[in-house]
């Protein structure tokens, strides 16, 4: 059993920035790719940003490409999301998720644990 807890959420003005971190339980984290999701109210749950098990690649969607960052840190089992540039279209609930394996994906379906998620709200 996998746990995840996201923390970082938050207030802001746009074109301000918010540093997400999600950390896992477990000592596997290291093994899997690892991914973040947001769900505004109504809507469906979309794929923001993934980065495979080592690190050493990333996937992001269009929506945010050149204004977030995905890393982990795999000695303190945490994947983190830099949000920079932030625009109101951003306000979502944002959750990390862990892969059933080592490749990244933008497929919910790939994804088996969840946290529970955390809220960023940006302000025009």
């Amino acid at each position: 059993q996998v746990q995840l807890v996201e923390s970082g959420g938050g207030l802001v003005q746009a074109g301000g920035s918010l540093r997400l971190s999600c950390a896992a339980s477990g000592r596997t984290f290291s093994l899997y790719a690892m991914g973040w999701f947001r769900q505004a109210p109504g809507k469906e749950r979309l794929f923001v940003a993934s980065i495979s098990r080592s690190g050493g690649n990333t996937y992001y969607a269009d929506s945010v490409k050149g204004r977030f960052t995905i890393s982990r840190d795999n000695d303190e089992n945490t994947v983190y999301l830099q949000m920079n540039s932030l625009k109101p279209e951003d306000t979502a609930v944002y959750y990390c998720a862990k892969a059933r394996g080592a490749i990244q994906s933008g497929r919910i379906s790939e994804y088996n644990y969840w946290g529970q998620g955390t809220q960023v709200t940006v302000s025009s």
